[in-house]
């Protein structure tokens, strides 16, 4: 999606780390309308595949995941990465390492909300090291549901999970992939 890459260059910030930062539009602030343009991309990609639900994982995942909840007129689902007093005790689970907060989390989607034989859509913001796309294909699959695909906003390509998941099977549509990042530029891979 050429429209991110441009968002990216124009208003992301590359930290250290290999942290890049687009809390101007898609994190903590949100350009509503661009991430409804997000949502209908992701909705025509992922046209007559019989997505009944998506599922995403708090909290910058979820925007996206309503937006294409919207466009495709299907449910969303998060994974809930802390346990509230109002969760039923009937919960699928995973264990999710951030690559952004050093921390594993145990992530919980209520079995209600993730029914047998749905077909589920994967919608998140990065794609670095896989590990939450992982726990969510885990909970999918538990659920005995089907993964039909991985949305993405933005995969850090030179971190290799996309390319990982793709080599066992997994469909991946990212809609920036990054190849390279320093403090001066942001190399995207052509696609």
């Amino acid at each position: 999606m050429k429209a991110l890459e441009e968002k990216i260059l124009k208003e992301g910030t590359v930290l250290p780390g290999n942290v890049l930062k687009v809390g101007s539009f898609l994190n903590q602030q949100m350009d509503s309308d661009f991430i409804m343009e997000i949502g209908k991309e992701i909705a025509r990609l992922y046209e007559g595949t019989g997505v009944t639900r998506i599922l995403t994982i708090e909290s910058s995942g979820i925007a996206l995941a309503v937006a294409a909840g919207i466009a495709m007129h299907v449910p969303t689902v998060f994974a809930k990465k802390h346990r509230s007093a109002n969760m039923p005790k009937a919960v699928y689970t995973a264990p999710v390492y951030s690559f952004t907060h050093h921390e594993t989390y145990e992530i919980a989607v209520a079995r209600e909300y993730l029914p047998a034989g749905e077909k589920v859509l994967v919608v998140d913001d990065f794609l670095a090291n896989g590990n939450a796309v992982r726990g969510l294909m885990q909970i999918i699959n538990e659920a005995g549901a089907e993964l039909v695909g991985c949305a993405i906003a933005i995969e850090k390509g030179f971190q290799g999970a996309g390319d990982q998941l793709r080599k066992e099977g997994v469909r991946i549509d990212s809609l920036a992939i990054i190849d390279a990042m320093t403090d001066e530029s942001v190399t995207f891979r052509a696609q």
